[in-house]
C-alpha cells in the first residue's frame, strides 16, 4: 500500500503545484524554460503514475474489503465513465459548450470517473485511489474556477460542431477503453 500512496502523492502533488506552490512553479518555469519545465513535469508525472499502477497491482494481491456495492452500481459506473470520457474530450475539442460553460471539463471528468468508481468498487485500494482523485479534482476545480474569475478568463463560445466532436471523440474513446482496453490493462471487465 505504501507504493500506491507514494505514487498518489507524487502524481497528484505535481498536478497540484499551481494550487499549493504557484510562486515556486513560476520561478522554476522562468529558470528552466517552458520546454525543460514540461519535460521535468512529464517525467515526475510518469514516475508517479507508474508507482500508482505498480502499487495498485500489489494492493490487489492483498485486498481489504470495505463494502460490497450493489451490482446495479457497477453497471451505472459504465454511464459515469461515458460522461467522464466526453468531459475529458471536451477539454481538448475547441469551441464546445462544456468548455465554454465550465472552463475545466477535464477536472469534471475526473470527478465523475472517480465518483462512479467509488460507487462500483469497495476495496480499500480502490477507495484510496478513487477517493484521492475525487478529492484532488474537487479542490482543483474550485481553485481553477476562482483563478479564472479573478483573471477575467472567458472561454470561447461553444458551437454545435464542437459539441458533436467532443461527444463523438469521448464516446469512441470510452467504447475502446470499456470494451477492449480496461480488461487488458486493469484485469477487470467493466461490462460483466
Amino acid at each position: 500500500m505504501s507504493i500506491l500512496i507514494l505514487g498518489l502523492l507524487i502524481f497528484l502533488g505535481v498536478h497540484s503545484l499551481r494550487l499549493f506552490a504557484d510562486g515556486w512553479r513560476n520561478r522554476q518555469l522562468a529558470r528552466l524554460g517552458e520546454s525543460r519545465w514540461k519535460g521535468l513535469y512529464m517525467l515526475v508525472s510518469l514516475i508517479g503514475f507508474a508507482l500508482i499502477c505498480w502499487g495498485f497491482g500489489l494492493a490487489r494481491q492483498h485486498a481489504v474489503l470495505l463494502y460490497v456495492p450493489p451490482l446495479a452500481l457497477r453497471h451505472a459506473n459504465a454511464l459515469f465513465t461515458l460522461v467522464a470520457f466526453v468531459l475529458v474530450a471536451a477539454a481538448y475539442v475547441p469551441r464546445n459548450h462544456l468548455k465554454a460553460k465550465f472552463g475545466h471539463p477535464m477536472l469534471l471528468g475526473v470527478k465523475v470517473w472517480a465518483f462512479g468508481h467509488l460507487l462500483a468498487t469497495g476495496m480499500l485500494h480502490d477507495v484510496l485511489v478513487f477517493g484521492a482523485f475525487l478529492l484532488w479534482a474537487v479542490v482543483l476545480f474550485i481553485a481553477s474556477r476562482r483563478r479564472d474569475r479573478a483573471a477575467g478568463t472567458v472561454y470561447p463560445a461553444g458551437t454545435l460542431q464542437g459539441d458533436v466532436l467532443a461527444a463523438v471523440a469521448g464516446i469512441a474513446a470510452w467504447a475502446v477503453f470499456t470494451l477492449w482496453l480496461h480488461l487488458r490493462l486493469i484485469g477487470v471487465s467493466p461490462m460483466m
